[in-house]
This record gives C-alpha cells, structure tokens and sequence, in this order.
C-alpha cells in the first residue's frame, strides 16, 4: 500500500491550487465602486442560446456557459449543425421572418453576470440597459425585477433592496426572447447595446435628469439653461446646492451658477439656472463643436453628487416660407435612412462601428439621417454631435395594428408612453436631434384611433420637449387599397413636421391645399433623386429628401435589385435565398460607396461629374431595376470577354455638354442639363484602355472623369483605416482587403477567395463583402472578394501590442497589416 500522506498532500495541494483558480476569476468580478458614479458592465457575461428554467436562481450551475462581452448580438453567430436543414453559417431556412429578417434565428437565450462589490458604502446601485432585443426579463439574486418589450428604448433597475453583503457573489440574470415573426428587417438578437451600473448616494441627479435648451442663441452671446432634477431617496428633508459650470474642450467657460433648493423626504425637485456665454461656438454640421455642463449636488459644502452632460449650442427654426434654419442660416437636409446594424457585425453596438457609419455617412454627402425605425443607440447619437450630422430620431414602426404577429404591437398601449419618454429624455441634450418622429407607414395613422393616438404622443413630446417639432413618416394607402390620399390631412394636420414617404409629386398639389404645411422626404428612391431635390432646392416648404436608404442593411432581402429575364419579370417584393441584405443603400454593408452614390454627388452639387459604364446585357435579356434597386452598373472599363461589344456609358453632370473620349482620342459630344436629368448615355464599342468623360462649361473644361482598363488580378492589397487603435474592446481596426493587378488597379471583376490569419493582440471580429446574395459565415477566416475587394474587421483582446493580419489567396501575392493596439 502507498503512503497515506503522500495522497493528503496532493489532495491539500489540488484544493490550494482550486481555490487560487476561483480566487483568481472571482477577482476578476470585484466592483470598485469608490468615488466611480457609472461603472461599465459589458465585460464577464455568461451566455447560453437555450430556453432553460431556473436560470435565474442565484445557485444555478453555469459553469460550462460561454463566457464573452457585450453588446453582444447572437443571431449573427454561425449555427450549430442541423441535419437535414438548409443553412450557411448564421441563415437558417428555418428562419421565421425569412427574407424579411435575412434568413437569421431569433429565439430564447440567456445571460447571467456574477459580481461582487468591494464594500458596503450605502450607496445606491442600478443597473442600466441602453438596449435588449426584445421582450427582456431581468432578476437580481433570484428576485425578478421586471420586464421591458421594446428591443430599442433603454431602461434601467434599481439593484440595490436585493443585493448581497459585500464579498459575496450577486448574480443578475437576463432572459431574451426574440420569437416569431415580429420585425421586417434585421433586428439581431440579445444585449446588443451597453450596459453599466450607477453608484449614486441616497440623493442624486434622477436618470437623465439634466436637460439643456439654448433659448436665446446668436454668435455674439447664448443663453443657456440647465433644468436640473434631484432625488431625494431618505426619509429626511435635505436642502441642497446645485452648482453649474459650463465648460469648453474641459476649459470653462462661465461662472458657476449656485441655486439651493429645499427637498422633501422621498421626494424630487427641479432646479433651473441660466448661465450666458459670450462668442458662442456654435453647433452645426460644418462646425460641431461640444459644450458640456458640469452640474454637481452638494450638502453641507460637499460634493454628494455630480454628471457631466454633453451639449451644443445652436438654434433651429421650421418655417414654410423659408425652410429650415439652424442658426438662422438655412440648410438643406440631405439626408439618408438607416436602420441600426453594423453589416457583418450584426446588430452588437460596438463604439467605432457606430462611429465609421457616421463618418462614412458624412464623407459621402450626407448631413443628415433618419434613424429609421426606431430609436439608436447613445453612442450613435454620440458620433452624431461629435461628426455633425442631423438627425431625425424615430420611436416606431407600427402602434396597436400589427405589421408582423409578434411585433410590437402586442405591447404597444402598455409602453408606449414610457418607451417615447425614455427616447426623449435620453436624447434631448444631443444637438444632433432636430426632430422626433412618431412612426412609421402606420397602418391606422387616418383612423380615428390612429388620429387620437397621434395627437396624444404630439401632446406627451410637446411637453418633454417644447424646443423640437414632431413628424410621422406617412405613406400611400398601400395597406388601405382605394383610400384617396385626401385622407391623409387629417393626420397631417397634427403634425409640425409632414413626413412624406415616395410621394414628391405631391408637394405642389399639397403646398395649394395647405400652404403652411412643412414637408419633408422622409423616404425616396435613388433613382428619382433628381426629381426629389429638385423639390428641396426649389420649394422653401419641402425642407429635406431622406433615400431609402444610406447604407444597406440585413434583412428585406434584394428590394434594391436588378435581374436579367427574357420572358416574366415578376420577382416580386424581395429577392429569395440566398439573398440576404436589401442592396437599396448608397454604401454597401462593408462601406464601400455603390454606383448610386456618384450619381447623387452630381444631384447634390457636390461633384460636377461622374461617369458610370453599365455591364453587358447578353443577346435576349432585359434588365429589371427593382423600385428601390439601381442599374447594374460600375465606375469601370474593365470588361475581359467583351471587346468589341457596344456598351452603355453614362455620365452625370451638371456641366453644359460632356466629350467622351476613348484611349485619347474624341468619339462624342452631348449636351446635359437639367432637362436630361443631369445625365447623357453614350454607346461605345468596347476596347481596353482608358475612357474619359469631360464637363465643358462656358467653352471650358472644368470637370473630369477617367477609367482605366485593369488587368488580372496578382496581389492582395490591405489597408487598415487605422494605423493605432485603443486597447478597448470597444475599438475597432477596419481593413479593405483588395485584387490588385501588377499596376496596383482594383481588379473590378475579381472574385477570389482570400484567407486571414490573426495574431497578436487582436483577434478576427468580422468579415464580409458586399455581395447581397453571397451568404456565408462572417465570423470564419475567409472571404471571397465582391468586385475586387472585401473587409475584414479586427477588435483588441485586451493586451497593448500589435495585432497582425494576413491574407492569402491562391497564386496571388499574400499581404499583410500591422495595427497598434495602445
């Protein structure tokens, strides 16, 4: 027999070396709440994509749960293996919103967080959720807190009867539910938003209790006053000091402004001040710069509380004779719809991915955008001021009538109040909102519960907010066949803003009828951007044109289309599998700007010139442009197989003719004009080389286009949009990967599939390219190139150092990329 101690001491040692382990991850979930007012919360959840039971109890076993970081979206993650079922990585043909949601699975999952607070400081806890979709439970040590329907408003609970003593483990559980049919588009799945925690004393600023209006704004001086609400969570009578300081890039910019004020136990006040600012910097999209107000509670001469809120100065005016003014200078909105996700990283609110679509959506034109069709994260809004772009900030798609069976509806009379107070209160310090919208093609919007709904919510956000109209996107009776469009005015009557989707030939006949209407475009189509703004520049009450959409999105699978047919061209509303993303965006989900978006460049004034070649149509075919869909046509003059073949050259212009000329030599001229729609075709034998468009105005050149034939592909190219991003899971570093030829031109037709490899201290958070029809997994190493290039997103791990990509294809050169994360 072998010695008894020997078998103690390894037992002792294994327990010793069990216990460090937990120690060790225990620590990892030990909140330091001293001195911090908000604590973020996304990192160390536990997740399971089960309907389980129990799961809220405080001693359910999760220890084979996946551990990851919010936000976190589940409906874009590959799934498990199920014979017998068609599916490719995240699409499933069993999909319940099919087409319409982008062939993904909702379902029922789960997300527990263990966490334990460093001391007992008799503080206040709550937790805060800036979204979950949808329909979310949430249970604190076993005890049910509530729950919140609406995938897109925020909501928050307070922790703090239920928690455990210090040291000791507290576990909050979430129970998701995203089932049915209830979207009509893609919604993803989970705590796709942030979440954190406040740690406030027992009398503090109420949640999103500071609202700042600017009533007297000129650029000699600005009044600006701060209403400011205090709780008081004891059982005493406090008197309080609220001390206001308004700063500038962190340097102040007034006096502080003191106002003490008498509490009630249990209760709350409001404090306003007004604090003037000489020479203001005022907001706008070309000029937006931030304030922020500095407001802290004190009792006793101490600090017991204190926010920063972030705010512009700027004023806004709405008016049928003139348009719209933001500080008192008229601006034409040209704008774009959005709907909220991230492409290839689904619906998960990562900071940068929210900030590029912002960026990317100002460095292609656009000064404003419609949050369509719902209300967008804070970060959104957060790039928004930061980048200067106006935004129209939409609470709903549908009311009491159903548009899917397990929408929202279902929950609509419950919680629409508190979902369109939650949107404003949270948003109304962003200078970037100019107007809040109630819905969208709202079924029942000329009923008379519809009419009685509308003057209600108009009512509730005149009093959230007096300083902003109201809108509702209103549509044709599609969804009423044979009601006249006279039916809408009853609606619009009840609106400071007429929002009108697809229906420009209306504003004249509208504008006779009722002349102090303002109308805006809330929805068009690219291919009628001409002719909506034209509406906008020549009609001061016409304040804006909003395209279906900027960017393309998951789900409507294929309603910006264009097929080639020979006998029946009946497609019908959307394109079927494998189409998964609508292709009706001017950029693609990757980014990348799309043929549309040149020909808007000319419409808007902002290029003189463009030039787009469309691709061959064989012998027999015809083309058929979806409603909202745009000729297959590209910036190239890269055909290999076609020469000889009379293609379609199109050039946008506002320049008085356009020369065409082929490999230096003149082969046309042609007028363009408003007349012509700002557009000239030329047909043109194709021959490699180089095509050239030339403006000519008043007898001179002044705008320019060329294409240049590329040869085939060699190399891969990849180019980080960023050379050093933070060590924050909440950056990100996107790379385009391209097909170049040994010239170093984008091959346009190439599509090769490439494979990355990651190391360092990154790892692969997405790819994808902007093939509407290519589905396949975004979170494998590879991706076939769409007209020459793809993307892959990267996303620090959490160490500084280098993340390094590489990316090979067959008989190509390989590439590589070396990002800093500090």
């Amino acid at each position: 027999m072998k010695n008894p101690r020997f078998f103690l001491i390894c037992f002792i040692f294994c327990c010793l070396y069990m216990f460090s382990c937990t120690v060790k991850q225990d620590s990892l979930h030990v909140l330091n709440t001293a001195g911090l007012r908000e604590i973020p919360f996304d990192a160390h959840w536990l997740f399971a994509r089960d309907s389980l039971s129990g799961v809220e109890k405080i001693d359910f076993d999760d220890s084979g749960w996946r551990s990851l970081d919010l936000p976190h979206d589940w409906s874009i993650e590959d799934l498990p293996e199920s014979p017998g079922v068609k599916q490719i990585g995240p699409f499933s043909e069993n999909s319940p919103g099919g087409p319409s949601t982008g062939h993904v699975m909702g379902g029922t999952a789960w997300y527990r967080r263990h966490f334990t607070l460093d001391a007992d400081s008799g503080k206040i806890v709550a937790v805060h959720f800036d979204g979950v979709y949808m329909d979310s439970d949430v249970w604190i040590n076993g005890v049910h807190l509530g729950g919140h329907p609406y995938g897109y408003t925020p909501f928050a609970y307070d922790l703090t009867p239920h928690l455990n003593p210090p040291g000791t483990d507290n576990v909050l559980a979430v129970k998701v539910k995203n089932e049915g049919k209830n979207s009509r588009w893609y919604s993803g799945s989970g705590i796709y938003r942030h979440v954190w925690l406040t740690v406030t004393g027992s009398v503090h600023v109420k949640k999103w209790g500071v609202a700042i209006t600017t009533p007297v704004v000129s650029e000699q001086a600005a009044t600006v006053q701060i209403k400011t609400d205090v709780q008081n969570q004891t059982d005493k009578d406090v008197s309080v000091t609220i001390l206001t300081q308004l700063k500038y890039n962190d340097s102040a910019v007034s006096e502080n402004a003191h106002t003490t004020v008498q509490i009630s136990a249990n209760g709350a006040a409001g404090v306003t001040q007004s604090i003037e600012i000489k020479a203001p910097k005022l907001w706008s999209p070309d000029s937006p710069g931030l304030y922020s107000a500095v407001v802290e509670v004190r009792k006793d001469g101490e600090i017991i509380d204190r926010v920063t809120v972030p705010f512009g100065i700027r004023s806004i005016r709405f008016d049928p004779k003139t348009g719209f003014s933001l500080n008192g200078k008229p601006v034409l909105l040209r704008g774009g719809c959005m709907h909220h996700d991230n492409g290839p990283l689904g619906s998960a609110t990562i900071d940068r991915a929210e900030q590029r679509r912002v960026e990317l959506m100002k460095s292609f034109g656009f000064n404003a955008i419609r949050t369509s069709h719902n209300p967008p994260s804070k970060q959104f809004l957060d790039a928004c001021d930061r980048l200067g772009i106006l935004v129209i900030d939409e609470a709903f798609d549908q009311w009491q009538r159903e548009k899917n069976p397990q929408d929202y509806h279902r929950f609509f009379d419950e919680h629409w109040r508190g979902d369109l107070e939650s949107m404003v209160l949270r948003d109304r310090n962003h200078p970037c909102v100019m107007m809040w919208s109630i819905g969208n093609e709202i079924n029942e919007r000329a009923d008379p519960s519809g009419l009685a709904l509308t003057r209600e919510m108009v009512e509730l956000l005149h009093q959230l907010d007096p300083t902003r109209p109201v809108n509702e996107a209103i549509c044709e009776f599609w969804d009423h066949r044979g009601r006249p469009w006279s039916d809408t005015a009853p609606a619009f009557a009840l609106l400071d803003v007429g929002g009108y989707n697809y229906q420009w030939q209306r504003y004249g006949e509208d504008h006779a009828g009722y002349p102090d209407r303002i109308m805006v475009g809330t929805e068009s189509v690219a291919r009628q951007a001409f002719e909506n703004w034209q509406q906008v520049e020549k009609n001061p009450w016409v304040i804006g044109d909003f395209v279906w959409t900027g960017m393309d999105y998951l789900g409507e699978a294929g309603i910006g289309n264009s097929i080639l047919y020979k006998d029946s061209t009946d497609v019908g509303f959307w394109r079927e599998w494998p189409w998964f993303n609508a292709y009706c965006g001017d950029i693609d989900i990757c980014g990348f700007k799309k043929p549309q978006s040149f020909f808007r460049d000319v419409v808007w004034g902002l290029s003189r010139l463009e030039m787009a070649v469309h691709a061959p149509i064989p012998d027999g075919y015809k083309e058929r442009v979806s409603f909202w869909g745009w000729p297959d046509e590209q910036q190239s003059w890269t055909w290999p197989g076609h020469e000889g073949d009379t293609l379609q050259v199109n050039v946008y212009s506002r320049c008085e003719k356009v020369v065409l000329q082929l490999n230096g030599q003149k082969i046309a001229e042609q007028p363009v004009s408003g007349e012509t729609g700002l557009k000239t075709t030329f047909k043109v034998p194709y021959q490699p080389g180089t095509i050239t468009a030339i403006g000519i105005t008043d007898g001179k050149q002044v705008a320019s286009k060329s294409f240049e034939t590329s040869g085939p592909p060699v190399k891969i190219k990849l180019t980080a949009d960023r050379r050093q991003i933070n060590n924050d899971r909440n950056d990100l570093a996107y790379v385009t990967v391209e097909a170049l030829d040994e010239k170093d031109r984008r091959v346009p037709y190439a599509e090769i599939p490439v494979s990355f490899t990651v190391g360092g201290s990154g790892e692969l958070a997405a790819v994808g390219n902007g093939n509407p029809a290519d589905m396949k997994s975004f979170q494998n190493p590879e991706c076939t190139t769409f007209r020459g290039r793809c993307l892959a997103i990267l996303r620090p791990t959490g160490k500084a150092g280098r993340i390094k990509l590489s990316a090979r294809a067959d008989n190509m050169q390989p590439a590589e990329v070396s990002i800093r994360v500090e």
